[in-house]
């Protein structure tokens, strides 16, 4: 007798002991259930994925549509506005005026020239606009003439106003014709309307100046979905009202713009660059790539530069090597040393090579370059808060730093990692309000789409190996039981990752919730902080000291940090007092001695900025 019949005698035995009942299975029955005894565990594994693979391809796979980050607009600028100056022009009174043109005793020099509001055609911006309309219905007189002149008041406003480039503004958007002294005393009616011309006209550039100063030429979010402030609206008729009283108006006019170290530095260095003549620069190939070994025409021109841009010391240190270089294309162990040394000056990673970073070092940029950069980093000033907080951490993008300030001064500063180009981080104000240890990782659902979502379909149980935990409609379940082919954009499903040596937000994160969910944490790839360019994350910020940044923030010790985090348990600590946070992008920004620095464009948001300003200016011009 076979195995196999011995087997079904023993099943038929088995079902008679356990049920009392002799029956035997249906031969085909029968057969299955002893074909089942004798596979192996692999075959029934095969089996098992190939009925479960079956049954999620009952349903087609949804296609993959991934999630996409904000995106770039073309820049509709302000549109200027007609002043309505009718409400506030009383009807012409004829027979107030004697046959010489000469006003009466008494009568109001401001009321005398209302008559040329009727014809006056002034164009501002729409809040400048409705502003000097409310100032002027509720306080019917000259702010900038007295009598039958203009007053000094005035004529040092109209300098501010002339000066608007100084400042990073244009002058141009400002400009008011000032009525010469000089006029015919038989014509005082005339006079009073050209007086009155004037008034309305300065009042509105300055209107306009005062709104351009405070929040900038520019609506950031109209430039991208990368930038996120709230516009200022500050009520200028209150402030014309507080001009007009000033002791200095010239003085209060300036302080509409941002006010701090920050932004004095910036136009010390647009006079600075103003004032210069153009420097001699090395051309070197943009796309340079010289490693150490290879050869390349290019390392003439590199050499040159070193021996241009290179400090007294550098240059002394390696006096022999300049004087007896040829202009050979061999990049050699000498040449290597000498970039090396170059690289450690400039604050450069030195490992020899020569590509963008250290090209960018080696030519520099044109004063033209930098003023534009001083320019545009003046208007983006703008949008922060005129006044910036004495406690507060900065983050600057194009520089890779984050610095923590007290009582105005830096007190810490460190390296970062930003997004990369394709997950850019946002440009922002904010407020941190805690930091949590040993941090649970929401992964974000561009990461879940568009990177976890192919793999997962492939293999469902890819998530439950990793050690994350998914929810599906907030139920926690098992990566394998879920149908990835039906997933996508708004499924409801979650994703993190549980605290652990791995977890991709370290130790620690520092939180300031906003809509990006964009953090400060801790990263278990120190290697990156190493690098020149760090534009590497899905947009947080990872931190190179984390521990330290914590420890500023909550107004403790580095050692209590660590005790926080050796417990390994998830837990949140609120600050008791939240601090300013500035997740910002300059390339041109003052270090702590007030030295303008300058940084790559890493997102190319100058040349978006540049053609935001451009429209700007060609919609006040037409």
């Amino acid at each position: 007798m076979s195995i196999k019949m011995r087997a079904g005698v023993a099943l038929v035995a088995i079902a008679v002991t356990f049920t009392g009942v002799i029956s035997a299975p249906p031969p085909v029955q029968a057969q299955g259930l002893l074909d089942a005894l004798f596979k192996s565990p692999a075959q029934r594994k095969r089996e098992r994925q190939a009925r479960e693979q079956a049954r999620q391809q009952v349903e087609a796979p949804k296609p993959v549509v991934k999630v996409r980050g904000p995106r770039y607009h073309k820049y509709k600028p302000d549109t200027l506005v007609k002043v309505d100056f009718g409400k506030i022009a009383d009807p012409v009174v004829t027979g107030g005026i004697n046959d010489m043109g000469l006003s009466p005793l008494g009568i109001d020099p401001f009321a005398e020239g209302r008559p040329a509001l009727a014809d006056l055609s002034v164009k501002a911006l729409p809040e400048a606009a409705e502003a000097v309309v409310e100032y002027y219905s509720s306080h019917p007189g000259y702010i900038w003439v007295a009598g039958t002149a203009i007053t000094d008041r005035a004529r040092a406003v109209v300098d501010v106003l002339n000066a608007a480039d100084e400042v990073g503004l244009s002058a141009d958007d400002y400009k008011v014709d000032v009525p010469a002294d000089a006029f015919d005393v038989t014509q005082g009616t005339e006079r009073q309307k050209e007086l009155m011309a004037f008034e309305m006209k300065l009042s509105v550039a300055v209107a306009n100046y005062m709104l351009d100063a405070s929040r900038g030429r520019v609506d950031p979010n109209r430039i991208s979905g990368y930038h996120d402030f709230k516009r200022k609206s500050p009520d200028l008729a209150r402030q014309l009202e507080a001009l007009s009283k000033a002791a200095d108006p010239a003085e209060a006019l300036l302080a509409q713009n941002p006010q701090g170290a920050h932004f004095e530095a910036l136009k010390a260095e647009l006079k600075r660059l103003q004032d210069l003549d153009e420097s001699e620069r090395i051309e070197i190939a943009a796309d340079l790539l010289l490693k150490p070994g290879q050869a390349n025409p290019e390392l003439a021109n590199v050499i040159a530069a070193i021996e241009m841009k290179g400090s007294d010391a550098l240059k002394t240190d390696n006096a022999l090597l300049f004087a007896s270089y040829a202009g050979k294309p061999e990049y050699d162990e000498e040449l290597v040393a000498l970039v090396k040394a170059f690289q450690k000056e400039a604050g450069l990673k030195p490992d020899g090579v020569v590509g963008p970073a250290t090209r960018r070092a080696l030519v520099g940029i044109t004063n033209a370059d930098k003023i534009e950069k001083v320019r545009l980093a003046m208007e983006r000033a703008r949008w922060l808060p005129g006044v910036l907080a004495s406690r507060r951490v900065f983050i600057n993008q194009p520089a890779y730093t984050a610095t923590y300030y007290e009582g105005g001064k830096s007190d810490l500063s460190m390296r970062v990692v930003v997004g990369k180009r394709s997950n850019q981080t946002n440009f922002f104000d904010d407020e941190i309000e805690l930091v949590e240890f040993n941090p649970y990782w929401g992964v974000p659902q561009s990461i879940i789409i568009n990177e976890m979502l192919p793999k997962l379909r492939a293999d469902p149980s890819y998530l439950d190996r990793l050690g994350y935990e998914v929810t599906a409609g907030g139920r926690a379940v098992s990566s394998s039981s879920v149908n990835w082919n039906a997933v996508g954009k708004g499924s409801g499903i979650g994703v993190r990752q549980p605290p652990s040596n791995g977890n991709a937000l370290g130790e620690l994160k520092i939180l300031f919730p906003n809509r990006h969910a964009i953090y400060m944490h801790d990263t278990p790839s120190k290697s990156l902080f190493k690098r020149d360019t760090r534009a590497l994350s899905h947009g947080c910020v990872r931190l190179q000291d984390p521990r330290a940044m914590a420890a500023k923030v909550l107004g403790t010790s580095v050692a209590d940090i660590g005790s926080h985090i050796a417990g390994g348990q998830n837990k949140q600590v609120q600050l008791s007092t939240k601090i300013p946070v500035h997740v910002a992008y300059f390339t041109a920004w003052p270090d702590d001695n007030g030295t303008v620095e300058y940084f790559a464009d890493v997102y190319n948001r100058d040349s978006y900025l540049r053609k935001a300003i451009d429209a700007t200016e060609a919609a006040r011009t037409s």
